[in-house]
């Protein structure tokens, strides 16, 4: 049985986005991310220009007439949502938190997959796989995957981004588009990105938190890693530590980019309190001209 308070939430979720991506993603989405391929749909007279490779011997020898094959995009994908669910998306402000803008990210991307007909599936993972949702079509199945995104509590709190990927090219045979969603802290993970790209289109959105970037001065402040369950006592007014916490994150950035670079990986960056519906955007866009 759903809670009340469970079914507000996938009902705001659930306006918001499918608005979201019928309006304004339908079209970019179409054209960012392409069929699996060329699909035979016809035979017709051969005209001037043709490629020559196309035309249909049978046919012609029967009718004694040249006539070529017609191919059409196979339009129909399946959409993978590889989903972080460790604890350091348990981060952020009272407006929104790195989850909540996750949830959010990938039901646009759900609902904008459902509108293309496309299959859309999910897995959850921490260190570990969570939980896998097969891919699937329709509202009902779109539906069950928002509630998933709002109410999924895992087992684990650390990062294995390896293992699912790893767990992805496992499980889904044919050739997919596959949107790795997290804020990728972790190492590691760079010989199982690039097998993965190789067999699938992957696009990693990198969700991160403003704060993440330069420490606040707060203070003697006691903070807690959701990540290792530990916490610790940071004098935040300390110009060396912030300078340490600056240089941390630029590092992190630099190398997560490179990696992403170095394999040919679609990215984008989406930071909570922001216009992530710009950046979504900007993804599409830079796509089509690909």
């Amino acid at each position: 049985m759903i809670d009340t308070d469970l079914l507000k939430k996938v009902r705001k979720i659930e306006i918001k986005t499918k608005g979201l991506s019928k309006h304004l993603f339908s079209g970019e989405y179409h054209s960012a991310f392409k069929g699996r391929g060329m699909a035979f749909s016809e035979v017709r007279e051969y005209q001037f220009g043709d490629d020559i490779r196309n035309i249909d011997w049978n046919v012609t020898a029967r009718l004694n007439h040249p006539y070529v094959k017609v191919f059409e995009e196979e339009r129909e994908l399946t959409v993978m949502l590889l989903v972080d669910v460790s604890g350091s998306n348990r981060f952020g402000t009272r407006v929104q938190f790195k989850e909540e803008l996750l949830a959010e990210i990938a039901a646009i991307l759900a609902f904008s997959a459902i509108q293309n007909n496309d299959k859309v599936g999910v897995i959850f993972f921490s260190d570990k796989i969570e939980k896998f949702i097969s891919p699937k079509k329709g509202s009902t199945h779109i539906l069950r995957i928002i509630r998933e995104l709002i109410n999924f509590k895992p087992d684990n709190s650390q990062t294995d981004i390896t293992e699912a990927l790893r767990y992805f090219t496992n499980v889904i045979k044919k050739k997919s588009t596959a949107f790795l969603i997290s804020d990728f802290y972790d190492t590691g993970y760079e010989d199982a990105l690039k097998i993965a790209s190789k067999k699938h289109d992957v696009v990693a959105i990198r969700i991160t938190y403003e704060k993440e970037k330069q420490l606040p001065d707060l203070g003697l402040v006691k903070v807690y890693d959701p990540e290792s369950r530990q916490a610790q006592w940071i004098d935040t007014s300390s110009k060396k530590v912030q300078k340490e916490f600056e240089e941390a994150y630029t590092n992190h950035t630099k190398m997560v980019n490179e990696v992403f670079r170095k394999y040919g990986i679609d990215n984008v960056e989406v930071s909570t309190g922001q216009d992530h519906v710009k950046q979504l955007m900007k993804l599409f866009k830079q796509r089509e001209h690909k």
